[in-house]
């Protein structure tokens, strides 16, 4: 093409200068390691969800809690994930995920942001590198179990069930610290300090809808990541009423239901949905009966 040039032939003459030499950055470790994380999450998500309107409410609050918490310094990206399931979660390095099936459960601005002050307080508590550390022990820990006496399995299955529980335990301890940081910093924030308990009341009656009537839907919480929430609950309401009389709080529901107002629920109709008696699937274009 006309417009290419030969740079292994260009001269310097006379008042011109030579074009910027541009230098390739290389992205740090820490930030590969991060958008491969997010692009998993995305995967694993169904990827985001757009929705403008609920985009700005969740970033005015977050803007609020930052500005009240003690690193006012430190930004946060919040990405909704296209997902029915009731989720959030935190990367370390202030990355926040919410689920749109959490933003349907929540009934208010409060509620929200108690669920996002609660992982910004695992952010600013570091839980993901504490937590790393413990998980190095641990592995240490069954490592040397397994090459002092292989043999007996009594000593060894009771040595690797102490590590579980002393896992689990440290776990717990982290989410009621993260729960008691993200009370505090959401009534700084002068949202509705009781907020975090409605809403994990709002979660635990969610599972019991969804979980079978045989089945106790808090058998798995002793080794769980997650307290049994019935004790959060507890907790939360606790913190809530050393902030209750101070100020005036916040639920801001009417904004939050104008914003999650033609809010997508239950599984992303994009992906598949039923009429009657017949499946079809938009994107991949088939249906049957």
């Amino acid at each position: 093409m006309s417009a290419c040039t030969d740079m292994g032939r260009f001269q310097v003459s006379g008042n011109e200068k030579p074009p910027p030499t541009i230098k390739a950055t290389r992205p740090s470790p820490e930030t590969s390691a991060t958008d491969r994380e997010h692009q998993r999450i995305l995967a694993s998500y169904g990827g985001a969800y757009n929705d403008p309107k609920l985009q700005a409410l969740i970033t005015k609050a977050v803007d609020r809690l930052v500005a009240a918490s003690d690193r006012p310094d430190f930004s946060y990206r919040v990405t909704i994930l296209n997902s029915g399931a009731v989720n959030a979660f935190a990367l370390p390095t202030g990355q926040l995920y919410v689920t749109r099936g959490l933003l349907a459960l929540a009934s208010d601005t409060s509620e929200l942001s108690s669920v996002l002050s609660h992982e910004m307080a695992h952010v600013l508590a570091k839980h993901a590198s504490i937590r790393e550390e413990q998980a190095k022990r641990a592995a240490l820990v069954n490592n040397m179990v397994g090459e002092v006496d292989s043999g007996d399995a009594n000593m060894q299955a009771l040595a690797l069930a102490k590590t579980k529980l002393t896992m689990a335990s440290f776990s717990r301890a982290q989410e009621f610290e993260a729960d008691a940081i993200g009370v505090a910093l959401a009534a700084k924030a002068n949202f509705d300090p009781y907020g975090a308990a409605r809403f994990l009341s709002a979660m635990e009656r969610n599972a019991a809808l969804k979980t079978s009537h045989t089945a106790d839907p808090r058998s798995q919480d002793f080794l769980s990541s997650h307290p049994a929430t019935p004790e959060r609950v507890e907790n939360a309401e606790t913190s809530a009423k050393q902030y209750a009389a101070s100020g005036s709080h916040e639920r801001d529901r009417n904004a939050y239901l104008s914003a999650i107002d033609n809010l997508v629920y239950g599984e992303d109709p994009s992906e598949g949905f039923v009429r009657g008696r017949r499946f079809l699937h938009p994107k991949l274009g088939f249906t049957f009966v």
